[in-house]
């Protein structure tokens, strides 16, 4: 009887002890996943940093092919000219130098339409000498297939699915590409304008009109 009590008693304390353990645990692991809770906003907002980090480089590196491209730089002596072209070479090294890199964690269908939307826009980006107009047009309608709201051109439905597939980070960055080579095609056409209106002058100039 008094053995039974005894064995009672430490299968009652044994129960208490598994329990108290249990709960201890339990308060660990709600710490330890507060912690990563905290931990995840941070990592979001170095990679938010990192992103605006990246897109301020572009927007660098953009502006200065802008000015070592305008004409402005152009039509100035050559002496001043070889000066600010030093200078936005430098600028340029130097911007190049900052090394600044998101990776994006994709699945092998992801992977495979960003290397798909990226074939295509290579594709076009290379043939813009030969046909501005029409390359910019393409592009618009990439463009296009990459924003929410409705667009003022036709969209490229195969190109849109394409993106569709891509991961978000890739889609952001897809559309901000387009943005960019868009931007160069008008500047491009902006300068051969300025060009043409030149030799218009000129010609002008030397018919004595």
């Amino acid at each position: 009887m008094a053995q039974a009590k005894i064995h009672a008693k430490m299968n009652d304390a044994a129960k208490g002890s598994m329990f108290s353990r249990s709960m201890s645990m339990a308060d660990r692991a709600g710490r330890l996943l507060e912690s990563l809770d905290q931990l995840e906003l941070r990592v979001e907002a170095l990679r938010e940093a990192a992103t605006a980090m990246e897109q301020e480089k572009e927007c660098l590196l953009e502006m200065i092919q802008s000015i070592q491209n305008s004409q402005e730089m152009r039509s100035i002596c050559d002496g001043e000219k070889e000066e600010l072209t030093l200078t936005a070479d430098r600028l340029m090294g130097r911007t190049l130098a900052v090394k600044v890199c998101v990776d994006t964690i994709r699945n092998a269908q992801q992977d495979d339409a960003l290397k798909k939307a990226t074939a295509l826009i290579d594709e076009i980006a290379a043939k813009v000498l030969d046909d501005i107009e029409g390359a910019r047009k393409k592009l618009e309608a990439f463009h296009a297939a990459c924003i929410t709201e409705a667009p003022p051109v036709p969209i490229d439905q195969k190109f849109q699915s394409i993106v569709i597939s891509c991961a978000l980070d890739d889609q952001k960055k897809i559309k901000r590409r387009l943005e960019t080579l868009i931007r160069n095609i008008d500047n491009a056409e902006k300068n051969i304008k300025i060009m043409d209106n030149q030799k218009v002058d000129d010609s002008n100039k030397v018919n004595g009109k």
